[in-house]
């Protein structure tokens, strides 16, 4: 395998506009078509190709793309734009694209530059998201938080490296979280007191508190590194990975109070080979309580696995990515995090793959893995390659995904800029709710498709009063007596039930 490929040390951009990416060589490249599949009832369409002569790609990171409330899918692209350092793009989920923000307009890249992580909608309806560079304090990996309007309109609100030695951190990589208290978290890949990253929080209006600075004992016990994003379980609590460190050099999995005490709760690589695979990706919190995720390498075969962890440190391995000689039909090496479909099923994407350009994957949760698409990397394949940055599920029910590279052409290295693209695998219409836990009276924005003329709001059966601000946003107030589980909303053309169980403390 090309080391080029590898993603556990992120890149420190010199000319965010000049990035380029290496290429994974195969003994025998398979010949593909663009719509290879190998179930005949997953339909994959390209939705948009990215053309920039700078290699406007989307980023390969956990946290891909998103549903914002008016609808629509928000993302970034790590570099091209209007001057070479990133952008903040709209698209439609029919694929009309706009891009929002160019980063770096001004002489020093004030505003930061290589937004490599997805952004976040807060509960005022405005985005957030991170930038892994620039800066006012950093030429190269410092790093900006800055929040944006849907209709593009950016502020930064904190720049990272402002004192000597950077003890808030630089290099944010991963993207942000909003928690219930209405605080956003996230993390640094570098720096803090001792060198090793930090975990951080930061009010919507922009003061930033260093909860954590990884690497305080020799031997970095707690990790070092962290580059994912951080998911709040439903307990309150944060939980998140380092790439690096920990007890044996692989990487760790933690959890972090909301005040900032964490504690680590498995340490990856305890054995010859890494059979518990090495360093872990995102989580994400499944119906059950217990946590999944990925590793881009080790496993039985070295090229990655798929784990489930509880919140208590609990690790079982449910399935390691295999070559056999040449052939690696169910990908390898996944370097994003996975998602929890309405079907109760994880999906996610790896790389390699049959067709040589990643794929895309479902797993049960209990480790039956199914290989839904393979990517062609080839000249002449037009579905793009490499879908780093994992997928989302829109309340439509289909997948949306960006890879980083491929598509129609353009000037990148490989014969594309990367794509969009929608995956449908037959699931049905939901909602969706901002936030997905709180008291009595708070209110609650709900995300659908199609919601005009609803009929009726019910919290776990209570109902409640709402308005239907447009066919993809109602807002409500939990009412009193709710207690803890789906929000259904009533349509026209028939109940729309929610993704995840509603949380009422």
């Amino acid at each position: 395998m090309d080391e080029n490929r590898q993603h556990q040390t992120k890149p420190t951009v010199s000319a965010l506009g000049k990035l380029t990416r290496g290429k994974r060589a195969y003994a025998v490249l398979v010949l593909c078509a663009t719509t290879a599949m190998s179930l005949p009832a997953q339909t994959l369409t390209t939705l948009y190709s990215f053309l920039d002569s700078f290699g406007s790609r989307p980023p390969d990171d956990p946290s891909g793309l998103i549903q914002a409330t008016g609808g629509n899918l928000y993302g970034t692209t790590f570099n091209g734009g209007a001057n070479g350092s990133g952008t903040v793009f709209r698209i439609t989920p029919s694929g009309m694209l706009t891009t929002l923000y160019s980063f770096c307009p001004l002489s020093g890249c004030l505003d930061g530059g290589g937004p490599y992580a997805g952004l976040v909608q807060a509960t005022n309806g405005d985005l957030y998201g991170t930038t892994c560079c620039y800066g006012p304090h950093g030429a190269g990996t410092a790093g900006t938080i800055f929040k944006i309007t849907p209709s593009g309109t950016l502020t930064t609100l904190h720049s990272f490296c402002s004192q000597t030695g950077c003890p808030d951190g630089a290099g944010p990589y991963g993207a942000l979280v909003q928690a219930t208290n209405g605080d956003l978290y996230g993390t640094t890949s570098q720096s803090g007191a001792y060198g090793g990253g930090t975990v951080f929080k930061i009010t919507p209006s922009g003061t930033l508190t260093t909860l954590h600075s990884f690497c305080s004992q020799t031997g970095c016990p707690d990790g070092a590194g962290p580059y994912g994003a951080l998911v709040q379980a439903t307990n309150g609590d944060l939980y998140g990975t380092t790439s690096q460190s920990g007890a044996y050099g692989g990487g760790t999995v933690f959890k972090i109070t909301p005040s900032g005490t964490l504690t680590t709760l498995h340490s990856f690589c305890s054995q010859t080979g890494c059979p518990d695979g090495s360093p872990p990706t995102g989580l994400v919190q499944a119906a059950s309580g217990d946590f999944y995720g990925t590793t881009m390498y080790g496993g039985a075969s070295g090229l990655g696995t798929i784990f489930r962890i509880t919140p208590s440190g609990t690790l079982a391995t449910l399935y390691s990515f295999v070559c056999s000689q040449s052939a690696c039909p169910d990908g390898t090496e996944p370097s994003a995090g996975l998602v929890q479909a309405t079907d109760g099923n994880l999906y996610g994407t790896a790389n390699g793959g049959a067709n040589a350009g990643g794929t895309i994957f479902k797993i049960t949760p209990s480790g039956t893995l199914t290989t839904l698409y393979s990517f062609c990397f080839q000249t002449g394949c037009t579905d793009g390659a490499y879908p780093s940055a994992g997928l989302v599920q829109a309340t439509n029910g289909n997948f949306y995904g960006t890879t980083s590279e491929g598509g129609i052409g353009g000037a990148c290295t490989g014969g594309g800029c990367g794509t969009v693209f929608r995956l449908s695998v037959g699931l049905g219409p939901f909602v969706i709710t901002r936030p997905t836990s709180g008291e009595v009276g708070a209110a609650v924005m709900i995300l659908g498709t199609d919601l005009t003329g609803a009929t009726s709001v019910s919290f776990n059966g209570t109902a409640a009063t709402f308005t239907v601000v447009s066919r993809s946003l109602i807002t409500t107030t939990i009412p009193a007596g709710a207690t803890t589980g789906f929000v259904t909303v009533a349509t026209p053309t028939g109940t729309l039930k929610s993704n995840v169980k509603f949380r009422v403390p």
